[in-house]
C-alpha cells in the first residue's frame, strides 16, 4: 500500500533558519531518505516552495484562481513523501524517523488510493 507522509511546519519558523541550520536539518532528513530508498520503500518526495508563491484553483467550470493556499492552521504543507509499506504502522514508523530528524514538524500519514508515478522530472 502506498502512503503519503505530508510534512507540515510553521513556514515563518522554517524561513527563519540560517543556511547552516537548514543544511544540518537536511543532512538528517536525507539520512532517513537514503535508508528508505535503499529499502525500496520511498517514492517521490518534494520540498515545496513558499506559500506566497502558491495559488488555489477552485469552483465550477474552469474555476477561479486565488492567491495562496488559505490554510486555517498555523502550520503549512511544506513537503511530502510517498512511501510503500504493507501497513500504516510501518508508514507511521517512517514518519517517526523523519520526526526524529525534524522534531518541530508535524507529519500526516494518509493512504494513497491512486498512485501514478509519471515521468521523472528534470
Amino acid at each position: 500500500m502506498h502512503y503519503a507522509i505530508l510534512a507540515y511546519h510553521e513556514e515563518g519558523v522554517v524561513q527563519s533558519w540560517t543556511e547552516e541550520e537548514d543544511k544540518a536539518l537536511m543532512v538528517d532528513l536525507l539520512e532517513v531518505n537514503d535508508r528508505l530508498v535503499a529499502q525500496k520503500k520511498l517514492g517521490p518526495a518534494a520540498r515545496l516552495g513558499p506559500t506566497q508563491g502558491a495559488v488555489t484553483l477552485r469552483g465550477k467550470g474552469a474555476g477561479m484562481v486565488t492567491d495562496g493556499p488559505f490554510a486555517e492552521t498555523k502550520e503549512q504543507l511544506l513537503g511530502f513523501y510517498v512511501v510503500d509499506f504493507p501497513t500504516i504502522e510501518d508508514a507511521i514508523a517512517a514518519a517517526r524517523d523523519l520526526r526524529r530528524a525534524n522534531p518541530t514538524a508535524v507529519y500526516e500519514i494518509r493512504p494513497i488510493l491512486l498512485y501514478v508515478p509519471g515521468a521523472p522530472l528534470g
